[in-house]
């Protein structure tokens, strides 16, 4: 079967979910893949599904959404989790022209209210790169410097400019490591969080407890001073993290 273009792909896309995707990149964090498998089914757990998740550990939990679909309706098709959630974009195609291919022979032509399985989560397209330039605009901004590193009405280099601007690019790099170090473990507890759910459930099923079980999930939600949720913030009984 001849490969999609990416244009035509987008606008499949779009007009099938109400989405205003630009790139197909845009497909790493997960939640539009979720939708597409939800247009085809219509049982997808949507709201354990975050369309504007802007984080990599929250493409994560989109994409163990669809790994848990994937099973259950036994889709024997790998997920590269692992590549899909950098926000490449070739990689992300290869995926998205295996998703319509999937969809085409599978989805049964009914009606499907995207905007509504998704409980009306914005449709702007995620921002899976940010802007380089943030960070210096920011400081000249505060600072009322030009970014250029002279003060107006001056040729002498602003030496304090650019000493910020050395310290913000180390910055940067020392917090890269850490969320990458953070996803790393979150990825690791969200696999045993929906372990545990699992096997919880079939326990249920069966009129049985686990008591082990319980006492992991009971550290899995524990909170400290300051991680509490805010009393009056709106939850979904059905989300999870």
């Amino acid at each position: 079967m001849m490969a999609v273009s990416r244009s035509d792909l987008l606008a499949w896309l779009n007009e099938l979910l109400q989405l205003n995707y630009t790139k197909i990149e845009q497909c790493g964090t997960g939640g539009a893949y979720c939708q597409i498998l939800d247009s085809i089914y219509g049982d997808l757990p949507m709201a354990r599904v975050k369309m504007n998740a802007k984080h990599e550990y929250e493409f994560v939990a989109n994409f163990k959404v669809m790994q848990n679909v994937f099973k259950a309706k036994k889709i024997d098709k790998p997920i590269p989790i692992e590549k899909l959630v950098k926000c490449k974009m070739q990689d992300n195609l290869e995926f998205l022209q295996w998703m319509k291919r999937f969809w085409d022979s599978n989805y049964g032509g009914q009606g499907y209210d995207a905007v509504g399985r998704r409980r009306g989560a914005p449709a702007e397209p995620p921002a899976t790169i940010a802007p380089l330039s943030t960070g210096a605009r920011s400081a000249s901004a505060v600072l009322g410097t030009p970014i250029s590193g002279h003060r107006a009405g001056s040729t002498q280099p602003n030496e304090a400019m650019q000493a910020l601007q050395t310290q913000l690019r180390e910055m940067s790099t020392h917090m890269e490591g850490l969320e990458k170090e953070r996803d790393f473990y979150f990825a690791k507890l969200r696999d045993i969080e929906i372990l545990v759910q699992q096997q919880t459930e079939t326990l249920e099923n069966q009129g049985k407890e686990d008591d082990n079980l319980k006492e992991i999930q009971k550290i899995l939600y524990s909170t400290e001073d300051g991680f509490e949720v805010p009393e009056n913030a709106p939850v979904d009984e059905e989300e999870t993290f």
